[in-house]
């Protein structure tokens, strides 16, 4: 009975061990390659998968997800002679679990290697200056270079990303002068526009004021002209209009007269002014002739009395 026991125990345990080796199950974005008597037989897809014990091996399992790669920073020497230090990151994906598992001993050390001799070929094509300027060209043409021959890996390279283009010390700091060099001159040029913009400003309200200043004194002027145009017609038109009312009050009767009259009072008033104004005696050099004046003034007035 002991042994009958014992042998019970251990067929349990051999039915235990077979049932375990039979199912197995594979995580979701997984893939197990499974070799049957040392050959490739199958891949086992995501869930429940049986195989056969002791006949079928899973020989390798895979991650079907995106996988970054570091690849390590390594010197280049650019077109022009300069020593450029570069590292990046590659990511990848594995697209044919049976090719990632025969067709390379090693496809991730095939791949970082690839990247590496990709890129300094690249750097080597270019200046110093245009890898900065170039890190897209850069990485499509390592992307494309690798997933030729990454094909037969049976990994899809996705996209490689350049983390840091470090040159050497020296012509760090020289790209530092450069760059202070160029901005002090951008400055300088927006100085000097500014102020030829201010000139510019300035001339342009000078001339704008002197335009309006000169039409201001125009149209004075002119106002000024018209006022005086206008003073002198009323002033003709008044003297006009007296002339005509002494025109006719001299055609009155009485009138003649009364014009003797007014200029024998005129001509008394000036002579007594200059007199006034000298003092020496003033004569006048026709007596009869003022006397007649005076006679005919005084004539008048009797008359009108």
């Amino acid at each position: 009975m002991e042994v009958f026991g014992v042998m019970t125990i251990v067929l349990f345990i051999v039915a235990l061990v077979f049932v375990f080796k039979t199912i197995n199950v594979v995580p979701q974005q997984h893939a197990w390659v499974v070799e049957r008597l040392g050959k490739y037989h199958a891949t086992l897809a995501p869930g429940l998968n049986i195989v056969v014990p002791f006949i079928d091996r899973i020989a390798y399992k895979h991650i079907l997800k995106e996988i970054p790669l570091d690849v390590p920073p390594q010197v280049c020497i650019t077109r022009d002679n300069t020593q450029l230090q570069v590292d990046g990151i590659l990511y990848f994906q594995i697209t044919d679990p049976m090719r990632a598992s025969y067709g390379s001993s090693n496809y991730l050390a095939a791949i970082t290697q690839l990247a590496q001799t990709t890129l300094r070929s690249v750097i080597g094509k270019m200046e110093l200056d245009k890898t900065f300027e170039e890190r897209d060209h850069i990485n499509i043409t390592i992307v494309n270079a690798i997933d030729e021959s990454a094909a037969n890996w049976g990994v899809k390279v996705l996209r490689y990303e350049i983390k840091d283009l470090t040159p050497p010390a020296e012509i760090l700091h020289s790209m530092q002068a450069q760059i202070t060099a160029e901005r002090e001159k951008r400055a300088l040029i927006a100085a000097s526009e500014g102020r030829k913009q201010e000139q510019i400003n300035i001339a342009t309200g000078e001339r704008e004021a002197a335009i309006a200043r000169s039409e201001g004194e125009k149209q004075a002027s002119i106002n000024r002209a018209e006022g005086q145009a206008k003073a002198i017609v009323a002033l003709a038109e008044a003297n006009a209009e007296a002339l005509r009312q002494i025109g006719a009050a001299i055609r009155e009767p009485g009138g003649q007269e009364a014009v003797n009259l007014k200029v024998a009072e005129q001509y008394v008033d000036a002579f007594s002014e200059l007199a006034k104004t000298n003092n020496s005696i003033i004569v006048p050099a026709n007596l009869g002739e003022m006397s007649g004046l005076i006679a005919s003034a005084m004539q008048i007035v009797k008359t009108q009395k």
